[in-house]
Order: structure tokens, then sequence, then C-alpha cells
């Protein structure tokens, strides 16, 4: 048996791992060996989903917490080299474009251990992004690159990495997203919990916002809140409110949205919790990745508020609007929504579930 180590550090990382895991469980060959960094370590954004996806407890966790990103990502190598020097896996794995990501895929590649990169090829080309740096230095070190759409594939070409290497199978998110949907937990009972609300809203805006072109500044922050407090009269919104953007509310002394009547500010929610959210919204309001592929694969409208996507394919095949952050900009998406001005767009290639299965086929073949 070979082992794969598959390490993950941040929600999101959790939903593309837990497909592949149940694949290399069902492998004859392959032994996967789950390691989270603990990058995310909040129960909301880390175990309640461990339990959603059924993946079980890690049998290592770093446990490195919240930093800056040098620290961070210094603090998963030297905890992830100590690791390994116990124990060396024949591979290691990683997904996604988090520091955790980076921080492994530079252990193993010193180590001269291979590395797998699962969504890889993905570019914004906006440096401003620490995901895009993780991106492009983790794909340089990467020996095996599993790709979600063509344009990955053609980025990865462009960067001269030899085309053997990349591997066009689809996305392990809308496979994790797919199983999930007969567990999902409806919205009503989601925002009737959240608000202590018996008569919740039946159509509403699904919000999150967490990327430090977002919610750092107060001069960017404040004004967004604003348009966003606008809309919410027209269509209720609901926000469940990621730790790091509820600091950038407490320091910057926005409260704007707070205890607006159409605004429901929550705690992070589960992963059931989030599906039920994102199937029975109206419109997602976002500037995550992950959200753009969600929606397009279940064809609700995504206005993004960000000024690129490292994601093409949710624009030229999906029902994603790349809208911006400007006030304005966020006000008139939204007034082009309302008037039925909308993509409705289709589900992209191989984005049909089945992802983890051509990623452990690959590995399978290859290792």
């Amino acid at each position: 048996m070979k082992t794969v180590a598959c390490v993950v550090g941040a929600r999101p990382n959790f939903m593309k791992v837990a497909p592949i895991l149940r694949q290399i469980e069902a492998s004859s060959g392959l032994d996967a060996w789950l390691i989270h960094t603990g990058q995310h370590y909040d129960n909301n954004l880390s175990g309640q989903f461990f339990r959603d996806l059924e993946i079980g407890a890690p049998e290592d966790d770093l446990g490195v917490g919240s930093g800056s990103h040098a620290v961070q990502t210094a603090r998963v190598m030297t905890a992830l080299d100590s690791l390994f020097d116990q124990r060396t896996p024949d591979v290691v794995l990683v997904v996604g474009d988090v520091n955790s990501t980076l921080a492994a895929a530079l252990v193993a590649s010193k180590r001269q251990i291979p590395v797998i990169h699962v969504e890889a090829g993905l570019r914004s080309f906006d440096r401003t992004m620490p995901e895009e740096i993780n991106r492009i230095l983790t794909d340089r070190v990467s020996d095996l690159l599993f790709v979600t759409e063509q344009s990955g594939v053609e980025n990865l070409r462009d960067e001269g990495i030899a085309e053997d290497r990349a591997h066009l199978v689809g996305n392990v998110m809308i496979d994790s997203l797919f199983h999930a949907r007969s567990g999902a937990i409806p919205a009503h009972e989601t925002i009737a919990r959240a608000g202590e609300n018996d008569d919740p809203p039946e159509r509403f805006a699904l919000l999150t916002l967490h990327r430090p072109s977002n919610v750092d500044s107060p001069e960017v922050f404040g004004p967004l809140l604003d348009a966003l407090n606008e809309i919410s009269k027209s269509l209720p919104i609901v926000f469940p409110v990621h730790p790091r953007t509820r600091a950038a509310l407490d320091r910057h002394g926005l409260t704007g949205a707070d205890g607006e009547p159409g605004i429901l500010m929550t705690e992070p929610v589960s992963y059931f919790e989030m599906v039920g959210l994102l199937h029975d919204a109206a419109l997602v309001l976002t500037d995550s990745g992950g959200l753009q592929e969600e929606s397009s694969a279940l064809g609700i409208p995504c206005l993004t508020l960000r000024e690129n996507t490292e994601r093409p394919v949710t624009v030229s095949h999906g029902t994603n609007v790349v809208v911006g952050n400007t006030p304005d900009a966020v006000r008139a998406a939204f007034a082009r929504f309302t008037a039925g001005d909308h993509a409705t767009g289709s589900i992209p290639p191989l984005w049909d579930g089945r992802a983890a299965e051509r990623i452990v086929r690959v590995i399978e073949n290859w290792i």
C-alpha cells in the first residue's frame, strides 16, 4: 500500500479532500493519511465540517492557529517537517490555494516527496491576492496537477509545465456539493434559528465576504456595506460572517449591517446549512471562489464582488458575473438582476460529481 498524505488547513480544503478520501478508501493500492494543519481552528470552520463531510477526525492536527501569512506558513512548514521526520509518506496531496497548501508542497518538495496538487492552474493574474502566490508556487513544485477547467490547462502550458503532468478531471468541490444535497438543511430552518424569527423570508440573497481587498480597509468595506444595506431593502440578505470579517467589523467600528431589518448576520454555518442556504437562495453575493463554482453548478445567479476571478468557466459557462466591489457597480449589477438580466448558464464540463474517481484512478496508475 502506498501512503498518500492529504494535507488540509482551511474550510474549502475540507470539501475538496472529502471525495478524494472516499475514493482512496475504496482503492486497493492506496492508503490515506489525513493531516490537519489547524489553519482554521474554529469549530464552525473546522470540526463541524469534518462531521458534515463524514471524513472523520484527522490522524494528526498540527494546531498552527492564526497569524500573518509568513508566520502561518512557517509554522505549518516547521510542524509538518517534524511530523515527516517520524513518518514519511509516499506522496503528499494538497488542495486549493491556502497557506497550508503552499507550506506542505514546499516541505514535501524539499524532502523529495512527490507532490500532487488538486485544483491546479487557476489564475486570477492578480498578485496582490495571497492565494495567487500560493497557486503559482504550489504548481511549480508539484509533480502531478489536477485541473478543474480548461483555462487551468492553458495556464499551466503557458507557464512551461509539461502537459503530461496536468490532467483535466473536473471539480471535487462539486463532488462534495452533489454528495451533500440529500443532507442539506433547509434554508428556512437556518434562518429561523439564526434570527429567532418564526417567519423567515422565503426569498433572499446569500452573502459572504472575507477577502482582504473587501474587508481590510474601512474606506472600502464601509461603502460596500452601505450598498448591501440598500439592496437588502429589496431582497433580504443572509450573511454568515467569517471570523476575519467579524474582526474587521469590530476593528473599524462598522456596524451598519448589524441590526438592519433586511440583513441577517449569523455566525459561520455548517456545511449542510450552507448547502441549504445556497440551494434556496435567489442570488449569491460573494468574494469566495468556491461559491462562484457551487452557484454555477446549482444554477443560482451569482454576483462576484471582486475585480477578477481565477475561475473564468463560471462566467463563460456558469451563472457568475464579476462586478467589482465599488458601491455603484454593486448597485448597478443588482438592478440588472432585479430586471431579469442575469446569467442562466450551464454546468461546466466534467463537473458531474465524479472528479475524485478520475483523480484517484490517475494516482493509482501514476504511483
